[in-house]
């Protein structure tokens, strides 16, 4: 949907903000909150200066942000945190736009015949912020801390790697207890920014990326300088990179609008529509595997009755959710987490179970709730979430779902790990640029990240089958077989995939919008003469 249909638009937003504040349950915005409570960093207003108000820059590129918490590498989570650290560090090998991995601090590569032993070549002009040489000694220190540190997110992902060599000053190996046909993605993980070897203070900034910090005011605002010594010639293009904290995107909006910034990602699909019609912005929309899983744990009451999982499928109606909170955007979802963007992995066999709030009503009274069942719908108040909740609560209420709406700010949320805790709950999952991250941390048995605590044996001999297998063939063969079992049985309901949104202003060019927001690379992004 374009510009044309932004009066259709403003209707459908409205209405969902006055069902929200009828009943009491959202945020009582037109806008949701952004992802940290608004009691976490100040009002919007106090984080524009008069440096600000002015639309001559030098060539220093001013984005928004959502404030940060993470500044070391290996516990960053947010797209804020990683944009920073993506600006700061290097990846030894990175994911582009298209979703291929490219070098980075790794010139070249190579695997055995076995798959078993990856050799990189890395570059030999890299430094880091503190003058010291980038060698193979920090991407072996970089790589033992994420497999070993205990409470790092990446000790599960790392498991598999037997030893990390470094094999000549510039040469590193990597040698694995089984195959792993996507290792390459996991090396690109988004933690996984090289760090100096021995390094005391994993906050310090010191990396071998294209920007340097110049200040950092948690409160407000991070200030980087481009690197001289930056070892790719001819970047960064930009004199300068700051990047501004602010807590809601509508006030992200109205700062573009006045020329106060020049970059914002990570907008509602009702203010990118309010954004793309502007004169002297370049409005960009892509696809991602981006999705809201709204789902039931069974391994407790009511969602460890088969038939309540039913019910609350075919009481979704995944299609009008999509027309009415991503207007268009994205892609319809079918309760698995492989979306259409894997193209060569994603099916849409068998066909989804029928919207039937009536057949609904009968299950749920059929597995003893003849009254109806009343449920509290935990949720994030940030992005359209709050949104979707009040959707979702109409159509359930059709098959005798009564759902009470309960918002939280990221912080209680996934601090707290309320997730992972409630009876039923809205998660957003970010863009990952391969599959099998999801299998492994959500569907398996016993998973870190099993929200659901599903638990199937023939789903976990093909999440098996699909991470280790170098048969390409018998990895699709495992992958549809998986969203078959989802659709079919699975206790996700996945409505839609969210698209990513960035708008810049127009005197900038060289600007690439990636799917994860937080990996969009401003290496290459120049004020135009």
């Amino acid at each position: 949907m374009r510009r044309d249909k932004q009066k259709f638009i403003h209707i459908i937003t409205t209405l969902v903000a006055f069902i929200l504040l009828l009943s009491g349950c959202g945020t009582g915005k037109e806008t949701p909150a952004q992802n940290v409570s608004s009691t976490d960093k100040p009002d919007t207003k106090q984080t524009l200066t008069e440096e600000d108000m002015s639309s001559e820059n030098g060539g220093t590129l001013k984005a928004s942000a959502f404030p940060i918490k993470q500044t070391d590498p290996a516990k960053i989570s947010s797209d804020s945190e990683v944009l920073i650290a993506n600006h700061v560090y290097d990846y030894l090998v990175d994911v582009n736009a298209d979703n291929e991995i490219v070098p980075r601090l790794a010139q070249d590569w190579s695997r055995s015949e076995d798959g078993l032993q990856y050799t990189f070549q890395l570059v030999e002009n890299a430094t880091f912020h503190d003058g010291s040489e980038f060698t193979a000694e920090s991407v072996v220190w970089t790589y033992k801390r994420l497999r070993d540190t205990e409470g790092l997110p990446t000790v599960d992902l790392y498991a598999n790697i037997e030893s990390i060599e470094a094999t000549s000053t510039y040469e590193v190996q990597f040698t694995l207890q089984e195959t792993n046909p996507f290792f390459l993605y996991d090396l690109s993980d988004n933690h996984a920014l090289i760090m100096k070897a021995g390094t005391e203070d994993p906050e310090d900034f010191n990396g071998t990326g294209p920007f340097i910090v110049e200040e950092y005011r948690p409160e407000d605002r991070i200030i980087m300088k481009a690197n001289p010594d930056y070892f790719i010639e001819g970047q960064p293009k930009l004199a300068g990179l700051t990047i501004i904290f602010f807590n809601e995107e509508a006030a992200a909006a109205d700062a573009i609008q006045g020329g106060q910034i020049d970059l914002t990602m990570d907008l509602t699909t009702p203010l990118y529509e309010s954004l793309s019609g502007v004169d002297d912005l370049q409005a960009y929309d892509i696809a991602t595997n981006q999705f809201a899983a709204v789902r039931l744990r069974t391994d407790m009451e009511p969602g460890n009755d088969p038939k309540v999982v039913e019910a609350f499928k075919i009481a979704t109606d995944r299609k009008a959710i999509f027309n009415v909170i991503q207007q268009g955007y994205g892609a319809v979802g079918r309760d698995s987490p492989i979306g259409p963007l894997f193209s060569e992995y994603y099916t849409e066999e068998p066909a989804m179970l029928e919207y039937n709030p009536q057949r609904a009503r009968d299950l749920l009274a059929e597995a003893g709730y003849e009254d109806g069942l009343d449920i509290k719908l935990n949720l994030l108040d940030t992005l359209n979430f709050p949104d979707l909740a009040v959707v979702l609560k109409e159509q359930w209420s059709e098959a005798g779902i009564n759902a009470e709406i309960v918002t939280l700010p990221e912080s209680v949320y996934y601090g707290e790990g309320k997730w992972l805790d409630v009876p039923l709950g809205i998660t957003g999952w970010g863009h990952r640029p391969y599959p099998q991250f999801y299998l492994d941390v959500m569907l398996k048995c016993g998973a870190k990240w099993n929200e659901t605590r599903f638990c199937d044996d023939e789903v976990d001999e093909l999440i098996e089958t699909a991470g280790t297998t170098l048969n390409e063939q018998e990895r699709i063969d495992a992958y549809h077989q998986i969203q078959r079992i989802m659709v079919e049985r699975g206790p996700m309901i996945v409505p839609y995939f969210f698209a990513e949104y960035g708008v810049i202003s127009d005197d900038y060019a060289g600007f690439e919008l990636k799917a994860f927001s937080g990996r969009t690379d401003l290496r290459t992004v120049y004020l135009k003469e």
